[in-house]
């Protein structure tokens, strides 16, 4: 092989492989965990620490959606997803913020699983580029989050 044929990798990008392993140390730390209180209050901290660590604008971002979630939807539970802070129903991950950093890409992305109640005829979005966290946005924020637990 050559030097340039080693030297490409098809697979996971550096980014992707960190974030597997953040999710495989997501999942050790929550079968510590001992009661549900405990799990619950220990994946809110968690989610803090994580957003804590956000890059500015992302961090400023991330806070206010997760003030928004947290209001809009409070039967969501906060946890950790593949490094990222998420937001899950029944323990299933019903939505997310994905930094603009984490992935090295132009703008930060609240997402949402299959099983957030979104559908809109045959098609519909099931993420939304964030610039800036607006009242609009919180407003907009609110209403799907509100929509997806339905």
């Amino acid at each position: 092989m050559s030097g340039t044929e080693s030297s490409k990798h098809g697979g996971f990008s550096a980014e992707e492989r960190a974030a597997m392993k953040d999710h495989a140390q997501e999942l050790k730390k929550a079968a510590r965990r001992t009661s549900r209180a405990d799990k619950a209050a220990e994946a809110e901290r968690d989610v803090l620490a994580k957003i804590a660590e956000m890059q500015d604008s992302d961090r400023i971002m991330a806070e206010r959606v997760h003030a928004v979630i947290r209001a809009g939807a409070p039967v969501l539970e906060p946890k950790l997803w593949y490094g990222m802070p998420a937001y899950a129903l029944d323990g299933k991950v019903l939505c997310f913020f994905q930094s603009a950093e984490k992935f090295k890409a132009r703008y930060a992305t609240l997402g949402f699983s299959d099983l957030a109640k979104l559908d809109e005829g045959t098609m519909w979005a099931a993420g939304f580029a964030l610039t800036e966290v607006t009242a609009e946005v919180e407003a907009r924020i609110t209403a799907l989050v509100k929509q997806a637990v339905s």
